[in-house]
């Protein structure tokens, strides 16, 4: 069956009887932080913090200062337009971007001057170590694609006209743009002529859709720029994982490949402080965007790379180095949760492995990112199920976690709070398979309660304790629905096995692990076993399609969201296609006829027989239009109740607030109608 394990310190503060419950739109109310910088006298903790106004559908960042040693925050931006990129400069002086121009102020927020007036604007900005010289992005015209480029008599034309693959991406039709690296030399604001150290090539940097200014850093020196590129296109930008870190030596202005012959996502570079040492983040296998992060040091002087973390069992992610350089701390997913860890660099690199590796934090929260150190304290974002994004503390080496910001107390200190129980349920190959169950606020074990089984996209993203503005645990069960949420087949945190085993078996083991899941908790006296849904999106959205059609009879009712419904069809609409490739398989390869057979949800059309609500958005390529359409046309020419929510201007996300609003007050309508 399971075995609960009881979160002592969430369930007590669920406990306490509360007047409000969460609802969307305070969700929305929310201030969404973000963890800046730390001063480099180590005193002061930069932050944002993001408000949206609904009236207005806009959102607004602010930046705050706090003392390392905790006390009171102050706001110290105010203008409308958002700043952010942070960089500490001597004592507690900052730089900041501000409407794509660099601004420096005192970290009280005094002082604030624009130092830069760069025609054009500046992305991603960063000052070299000495001062001399500033790096920043922008993009660039390469490739002709307008009918227009082609024509340039007919500029009124409305064509696009493509030759090769990977044409649009994300949510964005390929332009002929391109996101290249500048550096200019600088003098307290004068910024020189800027040099595109990519020059001509049609490559991106920061990466697409989502890189940032991690993809582009100064070398301690200030002699070279380290930057993250995928040089492929076309197809083989398509079917390709393989970014590579390169060198860019400002005296030569020669480019050197660091990671040659390493062949999948090399990623997020860090240099040791004393610069000998360059880190980063780096995946064994080209076309598998979910395979094992391991961490790889490369020798400066000798070029010898060493990957610190082969033979532990484990993925990494956001890598940093301590102050003092002698060890390499990262974040990594833990049965359900994501930690802080640290490597104890030895004397000779290549002697460090797995073994000195030690967890640095635990508990029942996600350690989201770095912020910075200052002496023995280390600065962390955090999350809980309970809990939107606050900043914490982390004292060094003991690993205690303690609160440092508290910009959404007032909100949590009115509401109920949400029970949160850890189990462990068998699997139908008899392995033991962590899921999360969420109870409403001020849980009563003798009614029955609704139950939702949700399904988590990815599909190999973990199943934490995150918190998100729509996918929100706490405002589903504050409706009053229990939340079962299963670490399924594909997970990290698990094993590298277990986060692996998904591919190429989307609709197998995976599916089962779900309605074993829903199986052991429904098991539970205050489980209605009459009302039961289903609910997720993407890899979830094609997990509740398939349900659809294997449930026996279980589920009540399905909401799925930008769900892969028919893997034919999807495969030849999507855009990444070395996803595609490696978890599904071309739809003519007969080596992949379970996947587009077995494991496709079109295929199980005869056997959909309960209400649907089909969620799509328009601008969505990596599970196109087609798909949200195709499954509720069998929904409705069935005779099933259905409802398609259509977004025309939303991505694989919903974004906008009012957009948001409107998909959370129509989840709860059609769960409220049908079950």
């Amino acid at each position: 069956m399971f075995k609960p394990i009881l979160l002592t310190g969430l369930l007590i503060s669920s406990m306490t009887m509360a007047q409000d419950k969460m609802t969307p739109e305070l969700l929305w109310q929310l201030g969404r932080v973000s963890g800046e910088a730390v001063t480099a006298d180590g005193k002061t903790v930069i932050y944002g913090v993001t408000r949206y106004n609904i009236a207005e559908n806009k959102s607004e960042k602010n930046l705050y200062a706090i003392p390392v040693t905790g006390g009171e925050a102050r706001q110290i931006t105010k203008e409308p337009g958002g700043e952010g990129g942070v960089a500490p400069l001597g004592g507690q002086r900052i730089g900041y971007a501000y409407k794509d121009q660099w601004w420096e102020m005192n970290a009280d927020g005094t002082d604030a001057v624009q130092k830069t007036n760069v025609e054009g604007g500046m992305q991603n900005i960063r000052l070299s170590p000495d001062g001399k010289h500033i790096l920043f992005s922008r993009e660039v015209k390469i490739q002709k694609v307008s009918g227009s480029d082609f024509y340039p008599d007919l500029t009124k034309s409305n064509v696009q006209i493509y030759d090769n693959l990977n044409y649009r991406h994300w949510d964005t039709w390929e332009d002929g743009n391109f996101q290249h690296v500048f550096y200019a030399t600088y003098d307290n604001g004068q910024v020189g002529t800027p040099v595109d150290i990519m020059e001509g090539e049609a490559y991106d940097c920061p990466q697409m859709p989502f890189g940032g200014a991690e993809d582009m850093i100064w070398a301690p020196d200030g002699k070279s720029i380290i930057y993250v590129c995928k040089k492929k296109s076309g197809k083989e930008y398509a079917l390709s994982t393989n970014t590579d870190i390169y060198e860019y030596n400002i005296d030569t202005r020669a480019t050197r490949n660091l990671s040659e012959g390493m062949n999948g996502y090399d990623v997020t570079p860090a240099f040791s402080p004393d610069g000998k040492y360059l880190a980063w983040l780096s995946m064994a296998h080209d076309g598998f965007e979910a395979d094992k992060n391991d961490i790889v040091v490369l020798e400066r002087n000798s070029g010898k790379i060493t990957n610190l973390t082969k033979d532990w069992d484990g993925t990494a992610s956001a890598v940093r180095w301590t102050n003092d350089g002698k060890l390499l701390q990262f974040l990594a997913v833990i049965k359900g949760t994501e930690q802080v860890l640290e490597i104890a660099l030895q004397k000779d690199i290549a002697a460090t492995t797995a073994r000195h590796i030690r967890q640095v934090t635990s508990g029942d929260f996600d350690i989201t990112g770095f912020v910075g150190q200052a002496g023995n304290t280390l600065i962390v974002s955090r999350t809980d199920m309970n809990h939107a994004t606050e900043l914490f503390t982390v004292s060094l080496p003991k690993g205690a976690v303690a609160p440092l910001t508290t910009v959404n107390k007032a909100v949590y200190d009115k509401i109920g709070l949400c029970k949160i129980e850890k189990r462990w349920v068998k699997t139908t190959d008899n392995k033991e398979m962590l899921v999360w169950v969420i109870l409403p606020p001020n849980f009563d074990a003798s009614k029955k309660y609704p139950t939702l089984l949700y399904c988590q996209g990815g599909p190999q993203s973990a199943l934490s304790q995150f918190y998100s503005y729509r996918w929100n645990f706490q405002l589903i069960a504050s409706q009053g629905y229990i939340v079962v949420a299963p670490n399924r087949r594909g997970m990290p945190g698990h094993g590298v096995e277990w986060n692996a085993a998904i591919s190429k078996d989307w609709g197998g083991q995976p599916i089962r692990d779900y309605l074993s899941a829903i199986d052991a908790v429904s098991q539970e006296p205050y489980v209605d076993k009459s009302r039961l849904g289903a609910v997720g999106a993407s890899y979830g959205g094609y997990s509740v399609y398939m349900l659809a059609g294997v449930h026996n009879n279980r589920f009540k009712t399905f909401i799925a969201h930008d769900g892969l419904f028919d893997l034919k069809s999807w495969y030849g609409t999507t855009e990444e296609l070395w996803f595609a490739n490696w978890d599904i398989g071309a739809w003519w390869d007969a080596a992949n006829a379970a996947s587009h057979n077995e494991f496709n949800p079109s295929n199980y059309a005869n056997k959909w027989n309960t209400p649907i609500l089909i969620i799509q958005g328009g601008n969505d390529f990596r599970v196109g239009i087609e798909q949200g359409l195709q499954a509720f046309q069998l929904a409705q020419l069935k005779g099933l109740k259905s409802k398609l929510l259509y977004f025309p201007e939303e991505n694989h996300w919903v974004l906008k607030a009012q957009n948001a609003l409107v998909w959370q007050r129509e989840f709860f309508k059609w769960l409220n109608e049908t079950l």
